[in-house]
This record gives C-alpha cells, structure tokens and sequence, in this order.
C-alpha cells in the first residue's frame, strides 16, 4: 500500500509596519496640553469629570471641554491655570519661537470650559454608588511575547527612536534638532514571528544650519543604529532619513494639530484592532481609556502568566451600564486553555466594572501626562502594565508545552 504524500506546510512571510511620533508633533502637543488639564483637575477633585480637546495652528491653541467637580472654586482655579499649562507644555516639548513651530509666551490661547451635561452625570453616578460607562464604547486589549515589555516589536523600536531622538535635544548633544520627529519600522514575520528589521523611515525637524547629507549620516549612525542593534537587520536592512529633503518648518507652523488623532502610535501600532476612542483628556470613568488600560492589564497578566504567548481582548460596554455587554478573548492558537476558559477566569478573576477598573488600577490619580508620548502601553511603571504572579493558579500551574511546571 502506497502512502499518501502529504503537502509540505508553507511558512507564511510578511512585512508589518508601525509609526511613531514625537512629543514635539503637533497631535502630540495637542495630547500632552490635554492631559496636562486633565492632571490639574485630579489633583485637585480626584473624581472630576473631565473631557478635554486641544486644537493647535500655526501660533494659536484652543482648550475647550466640558467638566464636572466637587465645587465652582476648582473649576474656576484650573480655567484660570489653564493658559500657564499650555504655555509651559510648549516650553518643556523644547518649542522657544515661531522659527521651531510655536512661540510659547506669545502665541495666542483661547480656553473654553463648559459643565458637563446633567444627562450625562446621571448615567455615570449610579444610586448604589457604582459607577456607569460614561459613554458607550469597545476597546482592545492586546500583549504578545515579541519584546521583554510584551508588546510587538515593530511599534517598540519605533517609539525608541523618537524618544532617543528627544533625548539627544534635550541634552544639547545635536543642536539642531528641532521637536517635530516621526519614525516607522518595518519588520519581516514568518509565520507570525519577527525575524528582522527591514525597514527604518526618520523624518526629524531641524534648524537651517545642518545640511542634509550631514544630518542623514549622523542619523543613520547614531540614532537609527543605536535603536536597530545589528542582529535586528535583515541582510537587505534599508534606512531612510529624511525622505523628501529639508524638513524646517514643523510642529503647530507646520501641520495642525488635534487630541486623539494618534490613537494607533498610542497603542499598539496597528498589531490589533481599536475601538475608535482616543484617550488623552479624558477622566477613568470614559471606558474609552479606562477599559482600554485594564484590557491591556487583562492580556499582559495572561501572556505574563506564560497561559499564552499572544492575546487578544475586547471589551463592550453601554453607557450608564457598569458591567460590559460583552468580553471577548483570542489568543491565536497559543493558548495552554481554550479562549471559552479563558474568558471565564477573566470574568471571574477581574473586576471590569468603571469603578472595578478604577480601583483596580488607581485611575484618580494624576498620572496622564506622562502618558501622552511614546505610547499608553509598554512602560513598566504604569499600573495597567504589573504582571500578578500566580493570579491564574491553577490554570497556570502547566506550561505552554503541556509539561507541568
């Protein structure tokens, strides 16, 4: 009897790209003042209700939002502040005049707070003092086992590279650097794993006095090849600096800029799918954010927790409503147990309603700022990234490769 020949199992190759930005781009800008105004609210009334937007052009801002606080004095004290933070935003990015994109102290502000809607406040404080969804929303969740941080290795070099980028400004080390940067990797998968880095774009703002052979060469040399070590490069590794030439007018003269337009820099470089919400200037009762960050804490403690080596969550949620309308988990074939398992012991093991989360992960605090650039996830010292050990028990308690730990 003749055996049957079986086909030969093709490996599947791709490239996938991610982008980052720099503090210094004009949404980013937009994001920080946001957060910034979000910050000042809870550090006075940690239960604030806050939603707020930024728009920037050339040398004008615009603050605007709607808010609810514990009295009239804190919402007249930050309005009041709100001018200042715009303005040392813009000082602390590195911006000094309209030649690098915005003049701080002369650029005109405009802030326009309102109260938030009663209709909306009675959906969000329930009588039993839970809390409601402040507005209807899905989010995702996502963590794998590509870098140490758990996040795909594509959006985490190209977060490297603007903040080196940031960091060589601020120290002087190239002065003409200027804040508006934007980086974007390429990496080569096969069968869903990274194997190379194939392509590198950088594209920095600088002053007139660097000439372009000049800046691509230090570039390449001491910002790209510091982030993309050697063993990360694909025998065909390409870089490209600068692509269309001189780059001198940037930030707010350059482009405007806008709350939430970088909402896939802010996550996961387009690894998973979003949910459509931005999260800068919004308070933890926006599931929008709040559930984003404990999908993200979901997923991080599952990869962490070696139940799978990549994972998926979403989360659905109805305005007023605390508990979600549904939770969804794939983990891609990874999985030690099935999905279905998993979503129970998420369910059972994890608080998911807005007052769950925000307890879970300390949300009223004051800590939004510093989420605002190089993306929301990734960075050890946020709450939503800590990794529970043995928060699964008995599901854990055998590896990956079916052998018992």
């Amino acid at each position: 009897m003749t055996a049957t020949r079986q086909p030969l199992k093709k490996s599947k190759s791709y490239l996938f790209t991610s982008e980052s930005v720099s503090e210094g781009h004009p949404d980013k800008i937009a994001d920080q003042i946001s957060d910034h105004i979000l910050d000042a609210f809870l550090t006075r009334d940690p239960q604030a209700k806050v939603a707020c937007e930024t728009v920037l052009a050339d040398q004008f801002v615009l603050v605007a939002g709607e808010f609810k606080t514990k009295d009239e004095k804190t919402f007249i004290e930050v309005k009041s502040l709100a001018e200042s933070i715009v303005r040392q935003t813009l000082s602390n990015i590195g911006y000094t005049s309209i030649e690098d994109g915005i003049d701080p102290a002369r650029c005109e502000i405009k802030i326009a707070f309102n109260r938030q809607s009663a209709h909306i406040n009675q959906g969000v404080e329930l009588e039993n003092g839970e809390i409601g969804a402040g507005d209807q929303g899905l989010v995702f969740g996502y963590a794998c086992d590509e870098t140490p941080e758990l996040m795909p290795l594509s959006i985490s070099l190209a977060h490297k590279l603007v903040k080196l980028q940031a960091n060589y400004r601020h120290l002087g080390v190239y002065p003409w650097l200027r804040p508006d940067a934007k980086s974007q990797v390429s990496v080569r998968y096969v069968d869903h794993k990274p194997v190379a880095v194939e392509k590198v774009v950088f594209s920095t703002q600088h002053s007139p006095d660097i000439e372009t052979v000049e800046l691509r060469a230090i570039i390449r040399e001491h910002l790209v090849e510091k982030v993309i070590e050697e063993e990360l490069r694909s025998d065909d590794f390409e870089v490209l600096i600068n692509p269309t030439g001189r780059f001198e007018v940037g930030g707010p003269n350059g482009d405007t800029g806008l709350t939430g337009r970088k909402i896939i820099v802010d996550t996961y470089g387009g690894s998973c799918p979003h949910g459509g919400g931005a999260f800068s200037g919004k308070d933890p009762t926006k599931v929008d954010r709040s559930a984003a960050y404990m999908a993200r804490y979901i997923a991080k403690n599952i990869v962490g927790n070696k139940l799978a080596s990549r994972c998926q969550i979403q989360l659905a949620y109805a305005i007023g409503v605390p508990d979600p309308v549904s939770v969804m988990i794939e983990t891609f074939g990874t999985g030690l147990i099935s999905d279905d398992e998993l979503e129970q012991l998420v369910r059972s093991k994890f608080r998911l309603t807005p007052k769950g989360i925000i307890e879970t992960l300390r949300l009223q605090n004051p800590i939004y700022s510093k989420t605002a650039v190089y993306g929301h996830f990734g960075h050890a010292n946020y709450p939503w990234e800590k990794i529970e050990r043995g928060i699964f028990d008995k599901a854990s308690s055998t590896s990956l490769d079916g052998r018992s730990k």
